[in-house]
């Protein structure tokens, strides 16, 4: 962060500070006592389960400079507020302010799947041509957003942030705090269908970023989904198509899969075709890496440019296709971050492409569907025998839909479908079956926790 004073920091925020009180923040900001550097701000969040204010104490002693509180206390130099959430977000919006002023160029990314995985691309593509901020894991909220921007600082070129929505207003709210002049819009899926109510009502939302774009910004729109592109008519600022259509300004042609499922295909903009040999896993993160060349070239960069950083670029982000190999040959993907319909069935087809004795999807279930949620469990259990899932191990009570519909699709008894109880069930049924060569996918909604059950199986393998 820019180097601010504590009178600084209290008017950004409305804040009160004590009388007397004077000094300033050389270091960073964090909500979490336990990252505390020397000279940093820390925001006390009240929580359900943890109020940071117990942990003022902890904050002083690792080196805090001061703290946003709703409190004063005698640990530290407080900034009082109503909200030290809210007062994050206008602490962010006051410096974001500064550094646009100052040249910063800001990209925002949004989608109901693929935001982290494409601004994990992104950041290391810009990274390649000055310094980038791109925050780490899913730092796409009230909270997460604000702490990305404030990892700025004068010397930073190029800010990339994640955007997430739960609901009407969530993304135009975050835009308030650090307004885009690059916007992307990857797809319109099922996720959080059942707080939106409706694909339709996801759009809306999604389209929120487009719409807070200036006249001489770029929205960077995905020409394969129809909702997506329907956006074009809500911004003021210039449209680059990207996608496999023909019509499509940033175009995939010639998609091939390795032995390793890593994609590799042509990249087709502005008059140039230039190989790109991706790193990640999955033919779904074409779509992903053609998002981030679109931002890529609306922020300046060349097509050459662009295919060599994209093909240089590594996973970053935990439990997002991340294929490890146990010393006794079995193969786990733990894409256990989070789960949609549309991301369940990319991942079944990015296991399908990998080599393998057998291939085996451990699914849980997916949460925030609404009414439709039986429905798209079963239609998953049959889409996993669809993609040559050789066996379907379907955890826990709410995924029993899943079950239902594999041995519905033709995958019968133990041989080909399971349904158990929970994850240390899985444990043992995988103990038992797994063999080397057997690829082993593992998926779910976060609040399942099935990451633990992929590092669970990669502890089993560990001393084989």
């Amino acid at each position: 962060m820019i180097r601010l004073t504590l009178a600084e920091v209290a008017a950004a925020v409305g804040g009160q500070l004590p009388a007397g009180a004077d000094g300033a923040v050389p270091g960073g900001v964090t909500v979490d006592s336990r990252t505390v550097g020397r000279g940093d701000l820390f925001v006390a969040v009240p929580g359900e389960r943890v109020d940071g204010h117990e942990f003022l104490g902890a904050a002083a002693a690792a080196g805090a400079a001061a703290a946003l509180t709703t409190r004063p206390d005698d640990a530290l130099p407080c900034v009082v507020v109503d909200d030290p959430v809210a007062a994050l977000g206008r602490l962010a919006a006051a410096v974001h302010t500064r550094l646009a002023t100052g040249g910063l160029l800001t990209l925002g990314i949004t989608g109901s799947s693929g935001k982290t995985s494409t601004k994990d691309l992104l950041g290391q593509v810009l990274a390649a041509a000055g310094p980038t901020v791109s925050p780490p894991g899913s730092y796409n909220n009230d909270i997460g957003l604000p702490l990305t921007v404030l990892a700025a600082d004068a010397g930073t070129r190029f800010l990339v942030l994640e955007m997430g929505s739960r609901g009407p207003g969530h993304i135009a709210r975050l835009c308030a705090v650090a307004r885009p002049r690059i916007g992307v819009v990857l797809n319109v899926g099922s996720a959080h269908l059942g707080e939106f109510g409706s694909a339709e009502g996801i759009a809306a939302a999604k389209g929120e970023l487009v719409e807070s774009l200036p006249a001489e910004g770029t929205a960077v729109l995905n020409a394969d989904d129809p909702r997506v592109i329907g956006m074009a008519s809500r911004t003021r600022a210039r449209v680059l198509t990207t996608g496999r259509a023909p019509h499509a300004d940033v175009r995939a042609a010639d998609v091939t899969l390795d032995e390793g499922g890593r994609p590799r295909f042509t990249l087709t903009a502005a008059g140039e075709a230039v190989p790109v040999a991706l790193q990640v896993v999955g033919e779904h993160q074409v779509a992903n890496a053609l998002s981030a060349a679109g931002a890529a070239l609306a922020a300046g960069l060349t097509p050459s440019a662009v295919a060599a950083a994209l093909s240089a670029a590594e996973p970053r982000s935990r439990w997002r296709m991340e294929v490890t190999r146990r010393p006794d040959g079995v193969t786990v993907v733990n894409d256990a971050y989070n789960a949609n319909p549309e991301s369940m069935r990319a991942a079944l087809a990015a296991v399908s492409g990998l080599a393998g004795r057998r291939r085996i999807a451990v699914l849980g279930a997916m949460a925030e569907l609404g009414p439709g949620a039986a429905a798209e469990h079963e239609r998953l259990g049959r889409d996993a025998v669809a993609a040559g899932m050789d066996l379907v191990v379907a955890v826990g009570p709410d995924a029993v839909g899943i079950a239902t519909g594999a041995s519905a699709a033709g995958a019968r008894g133990e041989e080909g479908t399971v349904h158990v109880p929970d994850r240390a069930a899985a444990r043992e049924l995988l103990t038992e079956v797994l063999v080397p060569g057997d690829v082993v996918l593992v998926k779910a909604s976060r609040s399942y926790g099935l990451e633990l059950l992929a590092a669970d199986l990669l502890d089993t393998g560990a001393g084989a």
